[in-house]
């Protein structure tokens, strides 16, 4: 298995920035760990933190929801496995 392509992370990022104008974001590709993962077939694990006011008045599910929207085009080439976080301004502590 070879780890997701360089500038996947910088994909990823760029479609949440479009969709969430984040405060914050973080953006990690946890492929290395993942290695010999077989079924993944060439596409990487990534770990999002996403802070918006977007955010606000949904519950988890709703929020989960709204960036695995955002990033639907990108299951087919780049994303095996997502873990999210979501955060409103007033949750997010650095």
């Amino acid at each position: 298995m070879t780890l997701a392509t360089p500038n996947a992370a910088a994909q990823i990022e760029q479609l949440l920035r479009q969709r969430f104008q984040p405060l914050h974001l973080a953006v990690r590709d946890d492929s290395h760990a993942h290695v010999g993962h077989h079924s993944a077939g060439g596409k990487g694990h990534f770990h999002v933190t996403v802070v918006s006011t977007s955010f606000e008045g949904l519950r988890p599910l709703q929020r989960h929801r709204l960036v695995n929207d955002a990033l639907s085009p990108l299951f087919d080439t780049i994303i095996h496995a997502l873990a999210i976080e979501t955060l409103t301004p007033r949750e997010f502590k650095k």
